[in-house]
């Protein structure tokens, strides 16, 4: 960058994308000192090398935005799990459904698992009833994204939540105060917060 760039010559392009052409390394150093830029070398193995006109500080702090939203949204694709017996009890399947419910409104999808014992796998429409009355159940917050199978002893379905419901989940969580304070050290230009470590997918068992 700017003094940094060893090439006699380089390949300029102007701070909105616009083709200069070759010149010396003096002169674009002079038209960057002009509109008051810097000179940054984004293809050095190039020959000659392309440099482009911009405002480093600012394009470090963009990025840095971009990179929190793309962990942000890497964060989003966690799959949480709820398993259900075909004859679960009324108040424990209401129980269950809750969390399910919980899940999709923080913007997470849930694999839905029926486990089978004994003689319960003669029934499979059983299992299938009970999570076609979750699906109706939920419709509102999820839609099914992969329709019930069976596995072996279990039978899986996936639900994922409706954009909107993924939207205010989003919301919700760059709302919040940690969110925030995130936010800012990690898109600061004169300072880098180290990442933190991913936390493991939740899951809630029997």
């Amino acid at each position: 960058m700017n003094e940094q760039i060893r090439a006699r010559e380089v390949r300029l392009v102007g701070p909105e994308g616009e083709q200069v052409g070759i010149v010396p390394l003096e002169r674009a150093l002079q038209l960057a000192a002009d509109v008051d830029l810097d000179l940054v070398e984004v293809a050095p193995m190039a020959r000659p090398p392309v440099c482009k006109l911009m405002d480093f500080g600012k394009y470090k702090y963009e990025s840095a935005l971009k990179a929190r939203e793309a962990r942000r949204n890497q964060q989003q694709t966690v799959i949480k799990e709820m398993k259900l017996r075909p004859k679960i009890d009324p108040h424990d399947y209401e129980t269950k459904k809750g969390h399910v419910v919980r899940f999709l409104k923080a913007g997470d999808k849930v694999k839905v698992t029926i486990m089978f014992r004994g003689r319960e796998q003669s029934r499979p429409e059983l299992g299938y009833r009970l999570l076609r009355r979750l699906e109706s159940e939920i419709s509102e917050l999820g839609y099914v994204e992969a329709a019930p199978k069976q596995d072996g002893r279990n039978m899986i379905m996936v639900l994922a939540p409706h954009r909107a419901t993924k939207a205010a989940a989003t919301a919700a969580r760059a709302g919040s105060p940690r969110e925030r304070e995130a936010g800012v050290a990690e898109a600061s230009p004169v300072a880098e917060a180290a990442p933190g470590p991913a936390g493991p997918a939740g899951t809630t068992g029997e």
